[in-house]
């Protein structure tokens, strides 16, 4: 057993055993970080460098273990093992040694590595020292610039591990901030993740912005601090009073996108407040159809909910409201009350969209296309889609209650519009 390991880097932790790793082999970066921050994560991300072999000592893990295998990097000799809890990748050392390989990386608490085979831990530059303060302090500027990525990444792991950027090192991702315009869009996208689904990620966007990080993505993003910077306690407020709302800021706006809906608002506010440049803003940073859609019926919405008192808004209005925003209706509440709109003004909808039999908020049809066609005798065609919305804005007034009265309308608007 090794001797003086923190007992979340021990192999015996691992879903492979180590007599599949020939050394010399290190354990480096976040694990390392982690493990002696005893921070513990339900999934395990390991990242090992090796002298050699790093590409056929992956292939082998996977076939052993009967887990996934991917070449990241043949040039570079980058390999990850995926297994079902989690994923370890192997590298072989830049700079042909340890050392080496640990002086070419962001920030000192990442170029702590461990020899799994001893126990060591391998400090050369006192990162132990960063934990210990609570710092994130690059290794060096040319670093950072070497790939752009890192400015972002400071933020991201300040919110996630609750560190301050030392002053030498943010002054440096100032004066760096526009190479950020050289790193590929999916790559931003995913730091801009983590920090829009953190709860203590908005200051640092916010910082972010200030500091010239996002300004080539959402210039007018500081406009919308006010909003921003108050989205997280307003929801705490409506999950505190409706639990059951509450449950759905964390909702995907579906399973093959895992932005959650908060997120998705939070993103919204960052974006400008015309719906036509925020969809040119979000398009650049390649965000998918489903999230770009739910952002722009919020920032459609938003101002009307803040312009007119809802107790005065039609029952049209508000059938409107809910069919075009969709599952992102608990966030446009959220946002609604962090623009200053008064929670018992929301409470109106918030309690329509909570009831599942409310008409307005869950529309159910009273007759279908098919029907109509059907009854009407009257051939397919768009004017079909256009009857369908009559009938249920009348049976959202309360004109229209059952599926004779929705064909008697029909019927009506049929020869009306011959």
């Amino acid at each position: 057993m090794p001797i003086n390991l923190p007992p979340a880097l021990s192999p015996e932790t691992w879903p492979f055993a180590l007599e599949l790793l020939t050394p010399p082999v290190y354990l480096v970066g976040g694990a390392v970080r982690d493990a002696l921050l005893g921070r513990r994560s339900p999934y395990f991300d390991l990242d090992f460098v090796m002298l050699a072999r790093a590409v056929k000592t992956a292939r082998k893990i996977a076939d052993r273990t009967k887990a996934g295998f991917v070449l990241l990097d043949a040039q570079r000799q980058i390999a990850r093992v995926v297994f079902a809890g989690g994923t370890a990748d192997f590298a072989e050392a830049l700079g042909g040694s340890l050392e080496a390989d640990l002086l070419r990386r962001d920030f000192r608490i990442n170029a702590i590595a461990c020899n799994p085979f001893t126990g060591e831990i391998i400090d050369p530059l006192d990162g132990q020292t960063d934990l210990r303060l609570g710092l994130l302090r690059m290794i060096s500027r040319s670093n950072l610039a070497d790939d752009p990525l890192r400015l972002l990444r400071a933020y991201r792991q300040a919110a996630q591990l609750g560190f301050a950027i030392e002053p030498a090192t943010q002054s440096a991702i100032r004066e760096l901030a526009a190479l950020l315009s050289r790193v590929a869009v999916e790559r931003v996208r995913t730091e801009l993740g983590y920090l829009l689904s953190n709860p203590d990620g908005i200051p640092w966007i916010c910082r972010g912005c200030e500091d010239g990080l996002f300004s080539i993505w959402f210039e007018s993003a500081i406009d919308r601090f006010d909003i921003l910077t108050k989205i997280d306690l307003c929801a705490a407020d409506l999950a505190a009073i409706y639990p059951e709302l509450g449950k759905e800021f964390g909702r995907s706006i579906r399973d093959t996108i895992k932005t959650p809906l908060l997120a998705v608002g939070k993103l919204a506010i960052l974006a400008n407040s015309d719906p036509t440049i925020a969809e040119t803003e979000l398009l650049r940073l390649k965000y998918s159809n489903a999230e770009i859609k739910s952002a722009i019926e919020l920032l459609k919405y938003l101002p009307k909910l803040q312009a007119t008192p809802i107790s005065e808004m039609s029952l049209r209005e508000q059938y409107f409201l809910f069919r075009d925003v969709g599952i992102a209706f608990p966030v446009l509440a959220v946002l609604a009350a962090a623009a200053g709109v008064a929670v018992d003004e929301i409470s109106l909808l918030i309690n329509r969209y909570l009831d599942a039999d409310d008409i307005i908020a869950h529309p159910t049809q009273l007759v279908n296309g098919n029907e109509l066609m059907e009854s009407l005798n009257i051939p397919r065609s768009p004017r079909i889609g256009q009857f369908l919305l009559e009938i249920q804005l009348a049976r959202v007034e309360g004109k229209i209650a059952t599926r004779e009265d929705a064909l008697k309308l029909a019927a009506e608007l049929v020869n009306q519009s011959v």
